[in-house]
């Protein structure tokens, strides 16, 4: 569905993306890993359009990727913004049909969507009375209630005690078997581990690893995400 070719990006003399290749598999689930500061958000901004690449180019089921392609898009961003003074349903419903929808189309597949996230009694509260983690599970529902092709989320997990954050796991792997395709770009290995068709670990602004999680844990037997992770970042040719 998705692939980067040869991208790279620079703000002034810093080196954000250095000549980077990826390829993710339609209908899969692709983890983008990495410390912070290596590269991946300024990825996901080139993926949604936000900004544009010095180098390189992005292919969207086989043709360079445009602005209307952008439509087939769900992001949620690692920077959560919500209008504060906004009841939660009105928001939704207005956010949604930025997104194409309309209005009864959007309030029918909220009322789905909440329910099963067990937030509809939210929905005439102000999002300035939620927590952290129940705005979360709101812009969550905001990100998919389109269907988009592509979805991505950046760190979806943080925020999130164990519960909502497996609910929200078992959610994304509902929408990948229904046919959506997944980037997510998170610090947290177990998660990677448990979701992820294939992965890619990015540091110093370039690809270090990248291939299916199956063939990956095959070449390091006996060894957890998190021990490759690190093994792979910190290793001499990559300082």
């Amino acid at each position: 569905m998705l692939q980067i070719n040869d991208i790279s990006k620079t703000f002034g003399d810093y080196r954000a993306l250095d000549h980077v290749s990826l390829h993710v598999r339609k209908g899969s689930v692709f983890g983008l890993l990495g410390p912070n500061g290596a590269g991946k958000t300024t990825l996901i901004r080139i993926i949604n359009q936000i900004i544009r690449p010095d180098e390189g180019q992005v292919l969207f089921n086989g043709h360079t990727m445009t602005d209307a392609d952008v439509l087939q898009v769900g992001y949620l961003p690692e920077e959560r913004g919500l209008y504060k003074k906004m009841k939660v349903g009105e928001q939704a419903v207005y956010l949604a049909r930025l997104k194409g929808l309309d209005k009864s189309t959007a309030e029918q597949r909220l009322h789905e969507w909440f329910d099963r996230l067990e937030i509809g009694s939210w929905w005439n509260r102000r999002v300035e009375e939620l927590s952290k983690g129940m705005q979360q599970k709101v812009q969550f529902v905001v990100t998919v209630l389109h269907e988009p092709q592509l979805l991505i989320f950046d760190e979806p997990f943080s925020g999130f005690d164990p519960v909502n954050a497996d609910l929200l796991k078992r959610e994304i792997l509902r929408l990948r078997d229904k046919g959506a395709t997944v980037i997510f770009s998170t610090h947290n290995m177990p998660s990677a581990e448990l979701l992820c068709d294939d992965i890619a670990l990015i540091n110093h602004s370039q690809v270090v690893l990248a291939g299916s999680l199956a063939n990956i844990k095959a070449a390091h037997p006996e060894q957890d995400l998190d021990r490759i992770f690190i093994n792979t970042v910190t290793r001499p040719d990559n300082e």
